[in-house]
């Protein structure tokens, strides 16, 4: 199912794409935020491998989630969802937000000035998720998101239900310190948790709690959006990536994947260049470096033994 409307980019808005790359079927929720009109649709079925666009006009804002693990009557439409559920017990949540946890994607798009973006956990993970722009041109217009899978590592804790999701400390625990709120209601004030720093290494492009502004924070200008959930490896690579916004330039999210580690599905980029291959360009330059890393140890073990 897919569906697409065309827009010039920076004068009308911004046209805003889901995609769902999982296995199964995602039903996204769309909030607007208040002054902002709804989109056309606040929540519908993603089938796998689908798609739907949506055009939000200048100065929108609001944000995108995915349910999982829903059940609807196909007479009545009722019905409700394990993650990210907006309590309507329909497929639309008609203005209703998702219900923690729930990975969210949030965007305040300008009017022919800079559009601002990010993925936030501050209300926990439920899914994978990516933002990519597309078109822009002042700002970072860096990808941004979430692909590790949080629900696997998530602490006891912080996990919802069986494992469908993972809860953020507030959500967690109630207390002021996580929750940013009472005495701890400022920066100076509400400190990273061990439960955010955990966020925010796994995911470090990704708001992991309320103040994580410097790090989460995107901007582009006159760009369009894709919006995936359980995006490639490629995209995950992008995402992964932790130069800060401000010092990087747009790099764009080869979908096709590159490299060894992609195209075989094993991520090896976390491992030392020697025991890949791989030089510090990129290229594969020394494919023999790990049989002489092992030929040098042996070596170093005899001349000890010599002398």
């Amino acid at each position: 199912m897919s569906s697409t409307y065309f827009f010039v980019s920076g004068i009308s808005g911004a046209t805003l794409t889901l995609i769902n790359r999982c296995s199964y079927t995602v039903w996204p929720g769309i909030l607007a935020n208040a002054g902002s009109s709804p989109l056309g649709s606040t929540g519908f079925e993603l089938p796998s491998g689908g798609s739907r666009s949506f055009q939000a006009p200048p100065n929108w804002s609001g944000r995108f989630w995915g349910r999982t693990g829903c059940t609807f009557d196909p007479t009545t439409g009722q019905g409700s969802c394990l993650t990210g559920d907006c309590s309507t017990n329909q497929i639309e949540c008609n203005g209703q937000n998702a219900k923690p946890p729930a990975t969210l994607a949030e965007f305040t798009i300008g009017s022919s000035t800079q559009d601002f973006y990010d993925v936030s956990l501050v209300d926990g993970y439920n899914l994978p998720m990516i933002v990519e722009p597309n078109g822009g041109s002042a700002g970072s217009c860096l990808s941004t998101g979430c692909v590790t899978d949080l629900n696997e590592k998530c602490p006891a804790e912080l996990r919802d239900g069986s494992g469908e999701a993972c809860k953020s400390a507030c959500e967690a625990f109630g207390s002021p310190e996580y929750c940013c709120s009472g005495a701890y209601a400022t920066p100076d004030t509400c400190r990273p948790s061990v439960y955010s720093q955990m966020f925010k290494a796994a995911c470090p492009r990704a708001y992991s709690y309320a103040y994580d502004d410097p790090t989460s924070t995107f901007t582009c200008t006159g760009a369009d959006y894709v919006i995936t959930f359980c995006p490639s490896l490629a995209s995950q690579k992008s995402a992964r990536d932790t130069s800060p916004p401000a010092a990087s330039t747009a790099t764009g999210s080869d979908e096709s994947g590159s490299g060894d580690e992609e195209s075989n599905g094993i991520d090896t980029s976390w491992l030392p260049s020697f025991f890949t291959g791989r030089s510090s360009s990129g290229g594969l330059s020394c494919s023999s470096c790990p049989l002489r890393l092992i030929s040098s140890i042996f070596s170093i073990i005899f001349l000890c033994f010599l002398y």
